[in-house]
């Protein structure tokens, strides 16, 4: 395995446990740090596919702005996806820096949900990618 693929693995493995860790969360019902964990698992996850193009960014808009640019509006990842990143941005911004912010429960579970769909679609098209890019 090259070094790119290593650093790609690594973060695919980097947010199976962001979102192992945010199932734990919200079974304890520490619902803020589960948005948290459930966010950083959709990152991890969007990192690693940009990683398949060679694209990086250093600020959280860009590494989104660059997941909408290529792979959004290309086609290859469906515009729910964005959406819901962006409500998950959105999310774990509140959740981290506002006052008296409370996530219910029940939308919570279904994001934790969604993460997980999410982060099943996207192994699908990296794999792909690797593929491709060989």
């Amino acid at each position: 395995m090259n070094p790119k693929e290593q650093l790609i693995r690594y973060r695919m493995e980097k947010a199976r446990n962001c979102l192992e860790a945010a199932m734990l969360l919200l079974k304890q019902q520490n619902v803020d740090s589960a948005v948290n964990r459930a966010y950083y698992s959709i990152f991890h996850e969007v990192t690693a596919l940009l990683l398949t193009r060679n694209i990086t960014s250093r600020k959280h808009s860009g590494i989104m702005s660059f997941f909408n640019q290529f792979f959004v509006k290309t086609g290859v990842i469906d515009k729910e996806f964005s959406k819901f990143y962006s409500t998950m941005y959105e999310s774990r911004q509140d959740s981290d820096y506002g006052d008296f912010v409370k996530f219910d429960l029940d939308i919570v579970k279904k994001w934790i949900h969604k993460t997980e769909a999410f982060l099943d679609e996207l192994d699908k098209v990296i794999e792909e990618e690797m593929k491709n890019g060989e």
